[in-house]
């Protein structure tokens, strides 16, 4: 069933939508980082031999998700074969298949897979961007390289600052990345010292979304053992809560 929501609610989800959809263009338009920049197209030239028949995006891979997010989920950068090929986060990769389940297990995605920009994905009352949106070789984005590409981050958590309510940082990286953007969208100083990331860290402020931490979904985590499936229900069953989405 669909939700209800009053006029004023419904023309301020366009708006925000069409903002949103002009900092996306802006996004993927950006050469900002050499280095970055040469790799995403390297990469999207040479191809992995089981995509070889296919055409890769090549540039920055912009969010996606519900204008109007009271969730949002901040990763670390595209995968080289995965969002810098299909051209959406965390699409067409393991790491995408461990998250895409979760978030549709969690009642926030309305199927379990994300394979292509075409596929149908939909996401309920959660929006997913990265900290850096170009795909870095290694997956290894520099501080600078994250400082560089930081007001992209700003400026869309400024979009849904009006419904966000709780954000989940994937990784380490994610998480150092979250309080700079708390300051440039909120006005609010950081905590000092900052709180130290771990799974399942929660840190709360005034007036601004909560923070959850959690190990990234990389292969490196899931292979092991280091993050399982219950391991993130939990997160997101906590976020929802927090959030106050049913």
């Amino acid at each position: 069933m669909a939700e209800s929501r009053t006029p004023a609610e419904v023309v301020a989800r366009a708006a925000r939508a069409a903002d949103l959809a002009d900092l996306d263009a802006g996004v993927a338009d950006c050469f900002a980082c050499p280095r970055l920049v040469d790799w995403r197209e390297e990469v999207a030239r040479t191809k992995r031999a089981a995509f070889r028949d296919q055409e890769y995006w090549g540039r920055p891979v912009p969010g996606m998700g519900d204008p109007a997010a009271r969730i949002a989920i901040l990763g670390l950068a595209p995968a080289a074969h995965g969002g810098n090929r299909t051209g959406r986060i965390f699409t067409g990769d393991r790491s995408g298949d461990v998250l895409f389940a979760a978030l549709h297990r969690a009642g926030l995605a309305n199927q379990p897979t994300s394979v292509s920009v075409t596929d149908g994905l939909t996401l309920r009352e959660t929006r997913i961007f990265a900290a850096v949106r170009c795909a870095p070789p290694d997956n290894k984005p520099t501080p600078g390289e994250r400082d560089t590409c930081a007001p992209w981050l700003h400026r869309e958590v400024e979009l849904i600052r009006p419904t966000l309510r709780v954000v989940v940082a994937l990784g380490a990286f994610a998480w150092a990345a979250w309080w700079p953007a708390l300051r440039a969208a909120y006005g609010v100083r950081p905590p000092s010292p900052r709180p130290s990331f771990g799974h399942g860290a929660h840190w709360s402020g005034t007036a601004v979304p909560e923070l959850l931490g959690c190990y990234h979904v990389s292969q490196q985590n899931t292979f092991t053992g280091r993050l399982t499936p219950e391991m993130l229900d939990d997160v997101f069953a906590r976020a929802k809560q927090l959030a106050g989405v049913d």
